[in-house]
Parts: C-alpha cells; structure tokens; sequence
C-alpha cells in the first residue's frame, strides 16, 4: 500500500490493491453456451483459506450472467436470491439464465447457480427500462468521510491502543477492495447497542466503463458487512468467534443505473430482527453526491458458539 501523508489520500491509499487485477479476472465469466456462462476456480491469490467462496461473488456473477441476456438500457431494477448450498472454491460455477418475459418495458430472469449438479444459488431478477416520474429518497446520513475515516484508522493503528489490530485488519489486508470503517469502535463492542453501521467500499482500481460490471461489483459488496448491525444488537463479534452466520437469502433494489463502485461507496445498514435463529438486516448505499443508488436486504442464519456469553446462550 502506499505510505500515508500528513493528509491521506484515500483514493491513493486504496487505489491499487495488488489483488484488484486478479478479483476482476475471477468475477467475470466465460460463456458456455446459449444464456450460460461459467466461473473458472478460485486463484490461490483469493481464496480465504476455508475452502468455500464468498456469497458476493456468486451474487455478482449472477448480475453478469442474467444482465448480459438483456439490452443495455435495461438495467437491473431488484435482484432476489436464495443461498442453498456453499460452494467449493476449487470448482467451476456454472450459471444458466431462463428468459421468462421480455415486454416494453420490463424483463423478467430466473437463475440457477450450480456445481457438480447441485444447485448453489437459485435467484430471479427484474430489468426495467428508466422512465420520467417523481422520485425521493432519505438524506444520506452524516458520517466521517474516506479521507476523515482514514486518517482515523491510520492514527489507531500507529497509536499501538487496543484497537490498533483491528485497524491494521482494515488497513493492511489485500482483498481487491476496501472496507473503510465510519467508526471502528463498532467491530468491536461487548455491549448491546441499536447504532446504524456505516462503512466505506469502493473497488481497489479503476474499473472498465461497463455498468454491468460496477452494479455487479456492488452486489460483491453488499454481502460482506450486512450482519454487523445484527451482531451489535448482542454484544457479539464473529471476528471473537462467538457466532455462526450464514446468509439464506439476499434482496439488492437498483435505484442508480450509473453508480460506480470504483468510487466511494457509503453502505449504511441495521437490523430491524433477528430470532429463532436468524436475523434480518437491511442496508442502503449512498454515493458521494448523497444519492441512495441501491439498497438491499438480508436474512441469515445466526447459531452463537461456545465463547458466546453465557447468559446470551441461557447459561
């Protein structure tokens, strides 16, 4: 990573991720066949050492695969997906796209993400062509920006304090993107709290000029921080290994056809729910200029472990 000024420069800091290069090779997909596509294996460079791939991914190439079976002034208005199984990270991933209707102004997909036979993913997906209306939005909360997040994180991780681990984490691991904390103290509460999470994403190099491939890499985004509003409720942390989470099922609503995700993103999210063993969370991304260009929501699955504290699992 480049090294920090007095002013950092989060555009420059995050900018040119070694593994950039490589996450953008990986999403993209091979055809293979009328409305089929296929996802070669993971590169050792991405894997994460569980074996498994990350949920993003496979929401982002089902947006490249169903959003290459329509025209281009149809974007994607909702996305709607069910996890079934975990996929193997040293396997293809094949994805098969079913054309259902195709009117004036709307296009209807079903798809269906496998491999080895099994079923990964089922999803469907709506494409609208914009029209002229009225529209609203809520205002974009006021929140530290990158370059006041950054120069936050930089002084807790060279302050040596007890969050300067956790700084180092978002600071110092390649992952293709960042993830840049609004504020930090939030991934690492032992108390119950209520507070919204807002958190910094842009892709870690400029990306082609295909709006496909910006709202694909914001569904990459989108399931990598939903849950921690959820865990915040509690006390909990999955990074202090006292819960098991596992996504069911994921919702994106597209509201922006021309967001990038190679500029800042702000993803605000929280938790309405959770019970029974799930929660329910819920997110909106904002660009720099306010606009909401997307929002989702999630439902998972949430088992706490044995370091869970006791009176948390009735003990």
């Amino acid at each position: 990573m480049p090294q920090e000024s007095a002013t950092p420069d989060p555009d420059a800091f995050f900018g040119n991720d070694p593994l950039a290069a490589a996450l953008l090779e990986h999403i993209d997909l091979t055809a293979d066949g009328a409305d089929r596509w296929q996802a070669r294996p993971m590169p050792d460079i991405l894997r994460l050492g569980s074996g498994r791939v990350y949920g993003g991914q496979v929401v982002a190439q089902v947006l490249l695969a169903a959003g290459a079976s329509v025209p281009d002034d149809r974007p994607p208005a909702s996305f709607h997906c069910r996890f079934l199984r975990p996929a193997d990270d040293a396997q293809p991933i094949n994805y098969a796209v079913v054309r259902d209707v195709d009117g004036r102004a709307f296009s209807h997909r079903r798809i269906v993400a496998e491999q080895d036979g099994k079923a990964l993913m089922t999803a469907s997906m709506m494409f609208h062509t914009p029209e002229a209306g009225v529209s609203h939005q809520p205002d974009m909360p006021s929140l530290p920006d990158p370059a006041e997040a950054l120069a936050t994180l930089l002084a807790t991780r060279d302050g040596g304090g007890p969050l300067a681990w956790l700084a180092a984490a978002f600071l110092e691991h390649p992952r293709g993107y960042a993830l840049l904390p609004a504020d930090l103290s939030q991934w690492d509460r032992r108390e119950p709290t209520q507070e919204t999470v807002g958190i910094w994403l842009r892709f870690g190099a400029q990306l082609p000029e295909r709006p496909s491939l910006h709202r694909a890499m914001l569904g990459y985004f989108s399931d990598a921080t939903l849950l921690q509003p959820a865990d915040m409720r509690h006390g909990l942390s999955w990074r202090r290994g006292e819960v098991m989470q596992s996504s069911l099922d994921h919702m994106i609503w597209f509201h922006e056809p021309d967001l990038r995700a190679d500029e800042w993103l702000l993803y605000v999210t929280e938790s309405p729910w959770g019970g029974h063993g799930r929660y329910l969370c819920r997110g909106s991304f904002f660009d720099r200029a306010g606009r909401l260009v997307a929002s989702t929501t999630q439902e998972a699955l949430c088992r706490l472990t044995d370091k869970a504290p006791a009176h948390l699992r009735g003990g």
